[in-house]
């Protein structure tokens, strides 16, 4: 394709990164190999160098990951992406290709368990420094980085409370002293949220998600400058194998061709499943960032193009929200998002359970809440389904 820039996303999610082989497929094609031949040996010498561009084996390079790596970047707007096993796979190569022991990241204190987790345990175990921060409060981030930072890590809306965080005041502070700001975008994908439009310098997202859209396979890609992608995050891939396989990246390139549609269905149908819980009156809190009452709406509406398909309402207590998981009809029981079905999941004790009650707690993940990623199912059935569960 020509030059990118000047096409719709939705063009770009069809046509961005495609190249056809020899027999001039339509459809990208699906390279099932580990290893590619030379012509000669001066050949094969010649692209181990880097004196000639060619692939050499599938856990540095696959011509299939090559085509989603490029269509993704195009939709993120980014200078390059790299495909990798997983989105938790994302952000560990993010984390060990950009740091070194003593250096110090601030994170958000409300992020994914296993990202808690990673950054909480793991991480101070090769002796890099972490702290944390709650993601909307920008003078706790500039108090926190008012000392040397190498990196801060968030996830707007965050996961599972939907908070947010004006990206373009947190980039300005996180590059004023001097770190880069990675952004997981999981949650909205680039066809909600271009997080690099706002500053971020990378953007860490689980494909497993949105991007695929029908909970088929795993997958996760980082985007950002070409300089870090190519550069120290390749270095640390290539040798250490978080190696995104070739089927997963053809099912994911041919999912970005629909990815606008399905998000702005998904968005459609969250918007009325929120509103009509919003309306019940009898919930502690619905959380829903296209509601006309959440409380950033003004961030919103600077840096996502829609509410996304994530909802949160807390039922007060453990016990009720494990009753109503259960009366749930419609909804899939499960710790995943981002599904044509939609999926119904109490985060204390499951996707956070691994977090200490304080920690959950100060992240805002109460014994009530409840999370729900809306699908593609009619949200007149979704709606129902909730209302004849939370009414017993």
């Amino acid at each position: 394709m020509s030059d990118e820039r000047h096409y719709h996303p939705k063009t770009l999610a069809v046509r961005a990164g495609s190249e056809a082989s020899a027999h001039r497929e339509h459809s990208e094609a699906l390279f099932l190999t580990s290893s590619f031949t030379f012509d000669s040996a001066a050949q094969g010498a010649a692209i181990f160098a880097r004196e000639e561009k060619g692939y050499l084996y599938a856990r540095v390079a696959n011509p299939t990951v090559a085509m989603f790596e490029r269509r993704y970047a195009a939709l993120e707007g980014a200078e390059a992406a790299m495909g990798v096993a997983s989105g938790m796979s994302a952000i560990f190569t993010t984390c060990m290709a950009l740091l070194s022991a003593g250096d110090r990241v601030v994170c958000a204190r409300e992020v994914f368990g296993s990202t808690y987790v990673l950054f909480e345990q793991l991480l101070p175990r090769w002796g890099i420094v972490v702290d944390f921060v709650a993601l909307s409060d920008l003078d706790g981030w500039r108090e926190a980085l008012s000392r040397p930072a190498t990196m801060v890590l968030v996830e707007t809306p965050s996961n599972p409370t939907l908070e947010v965080v004006d990206l373009a005041a947190l980039a300005e502070i996180v590059h004023a002293a001097g770190a880069l700001l990675v952004v997981d975008n999981a949650f909205c994908t680039p066809a909600v949220q271009r997080p690099i439009a706002h500053g971020a310098d990378l953007t860490v997202t689980s494909a497993t998600k949105f991007v695929d859209g029908q909970g088929r396979i795993l997958g996760g890609v980082i985007a950002g400058r070409e300089e870090m992608i190519r550069g120290p995050i390749l270095t640390l891939a290539r040798s250490t194998g978080p190696t995104m396989s070739a089927f997963n990246a053809w099912v994911l390139l041919k999912s970005l061709e629909t990815l606008p549609v399905r998000m702005a269905a998904h968005c459609d149908h969250a918007e009325a499943v929120a509103a009509a819980l919003a309306a019940r009156g009898d919930l502690v809190t619905v959380t829903y960032p296209g509601l006309p009452t959440y409380r950033h709406r003004d961030v919103v509406a600077r840096q996502m193009e829609r509410g996304g398909a994530l909802i949160t309402f807390d039922v007060g207590s453990r016990e009720r929200a494990m009753t109503l998981v259960d009366r749930l009809q419609l909804f899939s029981r499960t710790a995943n998002l981002g599904d044509a079905r939609s999926i119904v999941t109490h985060p204390a004790t499951t996707t956070h359970s691994r977090m200490t009650p304080e920690a959950r707690a100060a992240a805002g993940v109460s014994e009530g809440l409840v999370r729900l990623a809306i699908g593609l199912e009619d949200p007149r059935d979704l709606v129902m389904d909730l209302h004849r569960a939370l009414d017993g």
